[in-house]
Order: C-alpha cells, then structure tokens, then sequence
C-alpha cells in the first residue's frame, strides 16, 4: 500500500513539473540571449556572422529571422548564412504592427521537418518569443497560459507582441 501511494505521489509531483522548464539559457558566442528548447529548437536574439558558425557546429538545418531588412547586422547575418549551407527562412516581423501573414508563414516553416532542427530568432528574442508562444499553442496543443510562460522565459513579452499572439491564438484555435 505504501508503495502504491508513493508511486501515485511521485506520478502527480512529475507532472506538476512544467515542460518549459526545459527552456535552458546557453552562453553562445554570436548569438544573444540563445535560448535551447528542446533538441529541436532554440530562439534567441541578434547572430552575427561568429553566431551563424556556431550554428553550423550546432548542426542547426535552418535559420528562422523575425528580423527586418533595416536592422543593424542584418546583412552579415546573411551573408554569413549564405557560406553555410543553413536554409535562411526570413519573414520580416514588425514588433509594433505585426502581420498575422507572418504568423501563418512561420507556422508552415517550423513545421516542415526539413527546416529542423531550427533556430528562430530576432533583434532581442521578444518577436521569436511571441511567435513561438503561437507555435505551442496551436501545433502541440498548448493552453495560451502556458505558451505564455515560456514565452516569457526566453524574453519577455512586451504587452503589444502579448496581445498580437492571444489574439492570433483565439482566432486560430480549433
């Protein structure tokens, strides 16, 4: 009886345990704030052309960019991309009026296996953040509460990128 209920103690105890916990900050030189996801995943913020070849190392499939054409170290990042063989996704986000197209375009690409294993990523890791909130709730099955949290925990979500995926969330949702 004691081991039943201590087995029944240990099950609950493992599934209080939130998956994101699984979110692991990495010192990655080049990249900002990398954030390991899981063996699949990692989001982060800037890469510069150092960061890229440590994505190679990494052995990464595709680089997934939020980021806009005019921000510092943009074009290194491509060019260094370019000399890598790493498929560059680039879907141009902007923070503060972003685009439901972009969403629906990095929902396709994170879900093709041939982009996998991925690093998605942005200037500081907020746009990635939130558009992988989107990713967990709506491809594995996530509550948005929950999504958020580990949203959170790769960067913080300012209150408009919060409220775009919420939203996007809702109006997706099945």
């Amino acid at each position: 009886m004691i081991g039943y209920r201590l087995a029944a103690a240990l099950a609950v105890a493992a599934m209080a345990v939130p998956a994101f916990a699984q979110v692991k900050k990495v010192d990655v030189p080049g990249i900002q704030n990398f954030n390991q996801i899981d063996a699949v995943f990692a989001c982060g913020g800037a890469t510069d052309a150092a960061g890229v070849a440590n994505l190679k190392k990494q052995g990464f499939a595709s680089i997934i960019s939020f980021r806009l054409p005019t921000e510092q170290g943009v074009a290194e990042e491509e060019a260094a991309i370019q000399t890598t063989g790493i498929k560059y996704v680039h879907l141009p986000l902007n923070g503060a009026t972003p685009d439901p197209k972009v969403a629906d375009q990095f929902l396709v690409a994170v879900s093709d296996k041939a982009n996998q294993p991925a690093y998605i990523h942005c200037g500081g890791g907020g746009r990635a953040a939130a558009m992988w909130m989107i990713k967990r709730a709506l491809k594995d099955g996530w509550t948005p509460e929950r999504a958020v949290e580990e949203a959170n925990l790769i960067a913080p979500l300012n209150p408009g990128l919060k409220t775009f995926a919420t939203n996007y969330i809702a109006a997706h949702k099945q």
